[in-house]
């Protein structure tokens, strides 16, 4: 297996907000990057996304002048499974176990058995995954939070078969990019995603009993010291992506009721309203 000096390319599979803020992240380390989405719209739509927010740091002086040039010349977008070859590859699709499994079965036909597969995933099980994958002990959990190229925190999941130098090799890599990780057991929805639940669970029944509205909740929370809001958070990643966090661990634990999805989310997904990235959820962005 390489080591963090001989790593030249990572890949990334999803260029929803993840997706890109992971690529984001992985280029402005120094890593030649491929992005790839099957959906050409959404590359164009990380493209911009990515383009803009460097723009950003440089205007601000927190990227030297050049250097946001420098890293998207860095970043190679692809909706063509065969460009996507790398020494690391970091899937962060769609919450579904089945597409997962299948998109690294496809990727491993095309890459180097070194190479090693990475979910992004909030909750599904690590062992699971790496199960269904040739060679399954190049198989980890490296869990981002949203917005990537922000949150400092990454959790290194090891499924019962992950190799020991695998897992180190994701800790060196996640502190190249800055990010502070921590290891943690594969069980349902890690260390945060478990506790987390309860920001998003609580602050929708507050809202749902009427006692307040989602933008003062929202104040109040980020007063006290959270960086965002439960309802802006939610609409940030997506309502389709947190209602299937939820509706994991869910299950996962038994139906246990300190997990049942709200029905205000419910409604939201069922409405099409998932937030940002669609143009309203529970705030309007249109």
């Amino acid at each position: 297996m390489i080591n963090l000096e001989q790593m030249q390319t990572i890949a990334v599979c999803g260029a929803g907000t993840m997706g890109a803020g992971i690529a984001q992240v992985a280029a402005a380390s120094g890593f030649n990057t491929v992005l790839f989405d099957v959906q050409p719209a959404m590359l164009d739509k990380a493209r911009q996304q990515i383009s803009s927010q460097l723009s950003t740091l440089e205007q601000k002086g927190k990227l030297k002048e050049g250097m946001a040039s420098q890293i998207m010349q860095r970043l190679h977008f692809t909706a063509v499974t065969g460009d996507v070859t790398a020494d690391v590859i970091i899937e962060a699709i769609v919450e579904k176990i089945d597409i997962k499994t299948a998109l690294f079965r496809e990727l491993a036909a095309v890459n180097s058995e070194q190479t090693i597969f990475a979910s992004n995933t909030s909750s599904l099980s690590i062992s699971s995954i790496a199960a269904q994958v040739p060679h399954p002990e190049r198989v980890a959990g490296m869990h981002f939070f949203n917005p990537a190229p922000a949150m400092k925190l990454v959790e290194i999941v090891s499924s019962e078969k992950t190799a020991d130098s695998v897992a180190r090799l994701l800790h060196a890599l996640a502190a190249r990019m800055g990010k502070t990780s921590v290891q943690v057991r594969d069980t349902p929805g890690f260390i945060v995603n478990r506790v987390a639940r309860h920001y998003y669970l609580e602050a929708m029944q507050v809202a749902a009993e009427g006692i307040a509205p989602y933008k003062t909740i929202d104040r109040l929370l980020e007063s006290a010291g959270f960086r965002m809001g439960p309802f802006a958070l939610m609409d940030l990643i997506g309502n389709d992506v947190n209602l299937a966090v939820t509706q994991s661990l869910y299950n996962a634990f038994a139906k246990a009721p300190r997990f049942t999805p709200s029905p205000l989310q419910i409604a939201c997904v069922q409405a099409g309203d998932l937030g940002k990235k669609t143009g309203k959820g529970f705030y309007n962005y249109l």
